[in-house]
């Protein structure tokens, strides 16, 4: 599903190269040839782009399929501006140049692939930068630890962000949103549940963070998929992970909170009712709509960035919108194709969801909530935090707060969200982190 709301790009062209380089000289040449490739591109002359790929780049990309390429860099990361920077790595037998391109909303790195005789041999289309661990980290302020969640098939790697001393202290289970997503949640160069978990702990907070099984596991929850609903996506970790957490020594049992961002966020009256051990729940742009209507909303939000809506564009909503019709017709059953519905996922996984409403559903778990929220997110809205508003905000337990500024991520930005922005190297704000921590730390 995050494949789908992300479009992050991803070019990969078989890679057919003769020896290894070395010398200067022929650095600098490959240099002035990967940024005169570049700005052919920024010029549009895609038929000399493509004069210098070797018989196998020729084939798989032509002139018409690069300007196609092309065009969809710029449609979502804005024009271009700038190169700011080449440098060369040698990789084995092959040398690689990344040309390092500032657009509009971000930057992004042109990685050509050379030959011995110079030609191109593959190109990939990167995110630029590298994670930083942000100022509110203290990394004397805790130790982290490998462990394991769960037990047999279905065991996860995780770990432990644990405060410095001996003192017990509280916990949190960081659960992570739609897609295939690591421990850290990693998107691009950045790494919000990492982010999360230090900061916390550097406040004395312990906090567990797992591989997601739909990761982890890829191959066997491949094979399930047609019988997989959210129970066997994320749920039952999420219960191994608290269960996990009460047989450490340095963790208070009594005070052992879930995390949950976006799908988690959606997913915390279910992680609830399926555990008693849990002390409270903190949503991080936690979606409250169907999930199809937010599929069709972000499609529909992402056409529409470049100010209008093709006639092309135009029939892929109306595709999707045929699809959300069916997950919410009477008709839907197992026997519908998953290729009739939303992201190609199975009747059975849209069946299970079917009449879930989390913010009701809250109503009935008698613990506090914490519903945190980005006012620019356009993957979950304030159409979304406003539902939970009108659901629980009454309660003496529940503490609501939005960020203006703040994305879906939870990371600083301007104007429109758009996916460009996940592609800059950020963290999660200090603000969200400190009022994440304020709030477990009152709850006694």
């Amino acid at each position: 599903m995050q494949k789908t709301v992300c479009l992050i790009l991803f070019i990969i062209i078989a890679l057919v190269c003769q020896s290894a380089f070395a010398d200067e000289p022929a650095n600098k040449v490959r240099d002035d040839l990967a940024t005169a490739f570049v700005n052919q591109l920024v010029q549009g002359e895609f038929e000399k782009a493509v004069k210098p790929f070797d018989a196998v780049m020729a084939k798989a990309l032509p002139a018409e399929k690069l300007k196609v390429i092309w065009n969809g860099l710029v449609s979502q990361y804005g024009s271009f501006q700038e190169i700011t920077e080449t440098r060369t790595e040698a990789l084995k037998q092959y040398q690689i140049v990344f040309v390092t391109c500032q657009f509009e909303h971000g930057k992004l790195d042109a990685k050509l692939v050379f030959t011995a005789e110079n030609a191109i041999a593959g190109l990939f289309i990167v995110t630029s930068g590298a994670y930083h661990a942000p100022d509110y980290v203290n990394p004397v302020a805790f130790k982290e630890v490998e462990v394991v969640i769960g037990k047999g098939l279905w065991s996860l790697p995780g770990t432990l962000s644990l405060p410095a001393g001996d003192m017990r202290v509280p916990a949190v289970v960081l659960v992570h949103g739609s897609g295939p997503q690591d421990r850290d949640e990693t998107i691009g160069p950045n790494k919000p549940f990492r982010d999360l978990a230090q900061g916390l702990a550097s406040q004395g907070i312990a906090v567990l963070r797992y591989e997601k099984r739909t990761r982890h596991h890829r191959l066997k929850m491949t094979l399930l998929s047609g019988g997989m609903t959210v129970k066997e996506e994320t749920v039952d970790d999420v219960v191994a992970a608290v269960e996990s957490l009460t047989q450490q020594p340095r963790i208070n049992g009594d005070r052992i909170f879930v995390l949950g961002h976006s799908l988690g966020g959606n997913l915390l009256p279910r992680i609830g009712a399926a555990s008693g051990k849990i002390a409270g729940f903190i949503s991080l742009a936690g979606s409250v709509r169907p999930l199809e209507d937010l599929v069709l909303d972000q499609v529909k939000y992402l056409l529409s960035l470049d100010g209008s809506i093709t006639a092309e564009e135009q029939q892929q909503i109306e595709v999707i919108e045929k699809q959300v019709e069916m997950v919410k017709s009477p008709e839907l059953s197992e026997g519908i194709a998953a290729t009739e519905l939303p992201l190609g996922v199975p009747s059975k996984y849209w069946l299970d969801l079917r009449g879930y409403d989390p913010a009701q559903s809250a109503k009935t778990l008698n613990k506090p909530f914490l519903i945190l929220q980005g006012e620019r997110d356009y993957q979950v809205t304030m159409v979304d935090f406003q539902k939970w508003k009108q659901a629980l905000g009454s309660r003496d337990d529940v503490t609501l707060i939005s960020y203006p500024g703040l994305n879906h991520l939870f990371m600083t930005g301007v104007g429109k969200s758009a996916p460009a922005e996940y592609t800059a190297p950020g963290n999660v704000a200090n603000v969200v982190v400190a009022d994440i921590a304020k709030w477990i730390m009152s709850q006694k």
